[in-house]
């Protein structure tokens, strides 16, 4: 029987498909996000070979206390950031998307990784962005020359699928997703349906020999990875990069890990080398700041388990509108709109016709509750000209009422402070219980109930 052509409408952020447009999505509840699509229909019953392929001895059931996990081996990737966020290493046959914006340093990682794993394994890099004598101008700036290194320039995800078979390497690479292409289908490159069915033919290809790839993905206007939601889905680890491309620092930053963790994060700073670690961030994000000025408070997230220390800085002026500016950069905004209303509420201190701007530097972004007592002390700093001195830092979750709430991992993060030269600490009084700290560390640990208490430590200083 003939094909059939039809047009069906693919949401881009969560794959829905409809056979006629909708302003919103009905799957996601975005709007403007169905792309149309056209596609051939075949009709006909399955084959013999695939019915007996259901049958194939690989996917009979076994019981769990047969399946052993001993054979499981990691390539670390001569990077000790990049391996914290993948949890110890790349995994055999693993699935890892790779997605940032553009020039912030995806494809320059991905050589590092083939300089140092290219000593000891077989590399194939596939590019459809770059010719040949582009990968080799990049390699040769970042001194990567490796026998084992393969390079490839392909776009039809069919062809690379049986050059992998064929080649047997211990490492796929695939630069970009958004350039393959799968000629069953009749829509063009980066389309949801070619993005999906390209990811799912790496996907068999990868598990089936239990070789790792790393696939790259563009990311959209609104940051995340151009195509649907599913392929996030299909994929084993989703890592992104941060960070302004203008600026040095990087941020890498793992999504989504069935390895690892998700809370930890690598940061580097980009030279002519290409991306170098940076083993002490906190040291990095504390760099240049100003001495003997309001505005500014030292905050300690954590991220995953790694305290790091971050500078905040609070700007409250007076408006010259009717309605006050709010504005902010790394910290969530309704939060701290929330933390504005707290002070003026619970604590008198009025914010109603001023503007009030937070950042935080480094190009950090913080969505941890420990973060809210720093920005309320920024924020007061600014507003009453107090200044908080050089060595305080402060960390504490702030309820509605004013009152500071403990947090978890207290004495890691007053070690690190302590291990930074602070000299004083200013913690949620019911932190103080269970604190148990080393015995080499010399730092003052000073327990608040309010935001009052915590302004009033400031001049205890």
């Amino acid at each position: 029987m003939a094909d059939k052509i039809k047009s069906i409408y693919v949401c881009t952020e969560c794959g829905y498909e409809s056979a006629k447009w909708y302003g919103k999505c009905p799957g996601c509840g975005e709007w403007n996000t169905l792309s149309e699509e056209v596609r051939e229909v075949r009709k006909g019953s399955a084959s013999k070979p695939a019915l007996e392929r259901r049958t194939k001895p690989s996917s009979l059931p076994l019981p769990i206390t047969e399946i052993t996990t001993e054979d499981e081996e990691r390539y670390f990737t001569g990077s000790g950031e990049l391996d914290r966020v993948l949890g110890g290493g790349i995994v055999k046959g693993s699935l890892v998307l790779l997605g940032g914006d553009p020039g912030i340093g995806k494809s320059t990682i991905l050589m590092q990784i083939c300089g140092h794993l290219g000593k000891i394994l077989k590399i194939l890099y596939i590019s459809g962005e770059e010719s040949r004598r582009q990968i080799k101008l990049r390699a040769s700036r970042l001194g990567v020359n490796s026998e084992n290194l393969y390079v490839m320039t392909e776009t039809d995800v069919e062809i690379i699928a049986e050059h992998i078979q064929n080649e047997k390497p211990d490492l796929v690479m695939i630069d970009s997703i958004q350039t393959m292409n799968y000629k069953e289908l009749n829509s063009s490159p980066g389309s949801v349906s070619q993005v999906r069915e390209c990811t799912n033919i790496l996907m068999r290809t990868s598990k089936s020999m239990d070789v790792p790839c790393i696939i790259v993905g563009h990311v959209n206007k609104d940051g995340a990875i151009a195509g649907p939601k599913v392929l996030e889905h299909i994929v084993d680890a989703v890592l992104y990069f941060e960070g302004d491309k203008q600026m040095s620092y990087r941020i890498l930053r793992a999504v989504k890990n069935r390895y690892g963790s998700t809370n930890e994060i690598g940061v580097f700073i980009m030279g002519d080398k290409g991306l170098e670690e940076v083993e002490n961030p906190s040291l990095m994000l504390l760099s240049g700041r100003p001495k003997n000025v309001s505005g500014t408070c030292v905050a300690c997230p954590m991220e995953g388990s790694r305290p790091i220390l971050a500078e905040i800085q609070g700007l409250v002026t007076n408006s010259g509108f009717g309605n006050a500016r709010r504005m902010s950069a790394g910290f969530d905004y309704n939060r701290m709109s929330m933390l504005l209303a707290v002070l003026e509420k619970k604590c008198g201190y009025y914010f109603s016709s001023m503007d009030a701007y937070i950042n935080v530097t480094g190009g950090l972004k913080l969505d941890e509750p420990a973060t809210d007592l720093a920005v309320a002390l920024a924020l007061v700093s600014s507003l009453k000209d107090i200044i908080v001195p050089d060595d305080v830092l402060a960390f504490g979750e702030v309820g509605l009422t004013g009152e500071i709430r403990s947090v978890n991992h207290a004495a890691q993060r007053i070690t690190e402070a302590a291990r930074l030269g602070f000299g004083k600490c200013i913690v949620p009084y019911h932190n103080l219980r269970n604190l148990v700290l080393p015995e080499n560390i010399s730092i003052e640990v000073v327990g608040v109930k309010t935001i009052r208490d915590a302004v009033a430590a400031l001049g205890s200083h």
